[in-house]
């Protein structure tokens, strides 16, 4: 089995303001000369590979999504957009549903060696468990170790395992088409160019330094299913792209898209710079973005205020709201974003909620999680955390549709959530009732090790507020907040439970089949549902009406089951300096960031440069 995580959601900033001048660059973007927009972000940046199990977060997306090129992205109202200014695609044949991807032609990474099939390929490679040969094994912080004696790469994607056959290449080596062994509803966004180049992974891995060579290298070792090649590529594919500051080889980061990585300070800021040559997508204005890192809601707040950033999307709260409401020179919108509060258990690490702690009673262990997740006083977060900040907010209750969608109130009324009612007191009587007809001895409190983030304050608050209520119904709620959390979520014999947010990447209904799926990337708890598997499987070619009913079908299982808790929407806040143009928001990765080539700004109104570091 493998499992993957989504990693970290957090606030995202973006900038822009009033062009005075601006000159054509060789590539035909429209840069205004001196302009630089300051982005105030709650985590660093620490992988340029983020189809990894740690590497897939929402800190790392952004910023490759200003420097990786893509076949097409999300706009203002959720639209997908072809951008076949990089390249084209078309689906070939609905039976087998076949789908041609080509790059165009004069489209290079940074250091001027063409974008072309190989990257393509190393996109599908190594998210294919087709070529996994052992099971990867993991540290006590989450980290993938180096694999010996088989091939492991930390990625996983439904879709390219489904394409189990090579992909085929054109003759001028810039086209792959792909044959799916059965339907995907969502080919569209399934495949993308690979953040790794090929032949920088060909020359770091396999020692290779012409980048044509290192390219055949890599579409051979896949082709060939060549075990010793392919090794080597996953130990480095796996973890040899992460970084936390900027690397001495910049065959690490190189770009395919508007920007390049030029400067990166460990654990304040991050920069990246207009290519001069890039004509394969929408021009940017801006010079350069600067991401500048902070994990206190408050402190971005200030920044702002200061003058040292130009936007923010602090993590909202009661002093968040107050505090802008009084700085001159800005501006400021809440809103629901599009990420929920979960709370999911762990169902094979040999805690409170694996069967095999009471000799493999599944009925047993389902009492204890069902116990458990109505423990969790959601009435009480809700009133406490996040109905000051927005009145109108209330309890989610599904684990796949957004409140307010045409299919929410459907779903909700099907999916079996009224098990968890909106009375805490009541939910506590039942979990207590739901025990004792279980036999289970609670004279001894069960202990649950709770996994969140332990600088983020509302998570803080949660755990109290869930530790408190669980004690009541006879449960030991350990406090394990870890600022690593997300490298954790791997480490199940670490934790039993954990409290983070979900972030949706696309608008398909399969967007939450690597949560729930046995194997899935993002399904971190060991569950595992043959119906549920088989109910996505049959998603990938259904109708609407379809789509609709299975989604209730999966979600009554996953109520039924007690893996999962949905809670909340996060309250929203997005905030920027009244002298930027161009900001805009979607619900959806990457947020902020989607239209980054509509950012404008004035060289007067630009910001100083960060200070340079210094070391002590």
């Amino acid at each position: 089995m493998k499992i993957r995580r989504i990693g970290a959601v957090g606030a995202i900033v973006a900038t822009s303001a009033l062009v005075l001048s601006a000159c054509s660059t060789p590539g035909g973007s429209e840069i205004v000369e001196d302009t630089a927009v300051n982005v105030g972000w709650n985590q660093p940046f620490y992988s340029q590979n983020n189809l990894t199990s740690s590497g897939n977060a929402t800190t790392n997306s952004n910023v490759l999504y200003l420097t990786n090129a893509a076949f097409n992205y999300y706009d203002g109202d959720l639209n997908l957009v072809k951008n076949e200014d990089f390249g084209t695609y078309e689906k070939v044949s609905d039976d087998p549903l076949t789908v041609k991807y080509t790059v165009n032609e004069g489209v290079t990474w940074s250091d001027g060696t063409p974008v072309d099939a190989a990257d393509l390929i190393m996109y599908w490679g190594p998210q294919n468990d087709n070529f996994d040969t052992v099971e990867g094994s993991y540290d006590d912080e989450g980290n993938i170790q180096e694999t010996e004696g088989g091939v492991y790469f930390d990625g996983s994607s439904v879709a390219m395992t489904l394409v189990s056959e090579f992909p085929e290449i054109s003759d001028d080596g810039r086209s792959v088409t792909l044959v799916y062994d059965s339907p995907r509803s969502d080919w569209e966004v399934s495949f993308q160019p690979s953040p790794i180049a090929a032949h920088a992974i060909a020359n770091i891995a396999l020692g290779i330094e012409d980048a044509e060579e290192g390219k055949q290298a890599v579409i051979d070792a896949f082709q060939n299913n060549d075990a010793e090649a392919l090794a080597k590529l996953a130990n480095v594919w796996n973890t040899g792209f992460d970084f936390t500051s900027l690397p001495d080889n910049e065959l690490l980061y190189l770009s395919s898209s508007a920007y390049v990585m030029s400067d990166y300070v460990e654990n304040q800021y991050l920069t990246v710079t207009a290519r001069d040559d890039y004509d394969w997508g929408p021009a940017p204005k801006v010079e350069s973005i600067t991401i500048r890192y902070t994990e206190d809601p408050l402190a971005s707040v200030t920044a702002l205020q200061n003058g040292e950033v130009d936007l923010i999307q602090p993590q909202s709260s009661v002093d968040v709201i107050e505090t802008l409401e009084g700085i001159d020179g800005i501006t400021y919108q809440a809103e629901e974003e599009g990420t929920y509060e979960h709370v999911d258990v762990i169902f094979n690490n040999g805690g409170p909620f694996d069967p095999a702690t009471y000799g493999g009673d599944e009925d047993k262990a389902r009492a204890v999680r069902l116990a458990f997740l109505l423990s969790v006083p959601r009435a009480e977060i809700m009133e406490k955390l996040i109905v000051p900040l927005n009145p109108e907010a209330q309890v989610r209750n599904s684990h796949t549709v957004v409140p307010g969608s045409p299919a929410y109130d459907d779903v909700v009324a099907g999916n079996g959530s009224d098990f968890f009612s909106e009375d805490d007191d009541a939910n506590r009587q039942a979990a207590i009732d739901l025990l004792a007809e279980a036999g289970v001895d609670t004279s001894t409190p069960i202990d649950v090790r709770f996994l969140y983030g332990a600088s983020n304050v509302r998570r803080a608050n949660e755990y109290q507020l869930i530790a408190a209520s669980a004690e009541k119904v006879g449960f030991n709620v350990l406090d394990e907040g870890d600022d690593a959390w997300g490298g954790r979520l791997t480490q199940t014999d670490t934790y039993d439970a954990s409290l983070f947010g979900w972030q949706s990447t696309n608008t398909f209904a399969l967007n939450s089949e690597a949560n729930f799926v046995t194997g899935g990337l993002n399904n971190f708890g060991g569950y595992s549902n043959a119906d549920i598997d088989g109910w996505y499987a049959d998603m990938a070619s259904a109708s609407v009406d379809e789509e609709k009913e299975l989604t209730i079908q999966i979600e009554k299982q996953l109520n039924a089951d007690g893996f999962s808790l949905p809670i909340f929407q996060f309250p929203g806040v997005v905030a920027w300096r009244d002298a930027l143009q161009g900001v805009k928001m979607i619900p959806i990765s990457p947020t902020i960031f989607w239209n980054y080539w509509e950012w404008e700004i004035s060289a007067e109104d630009t910001l100083d440069a960060p200070a340079a570091s210094t070391e002590e």
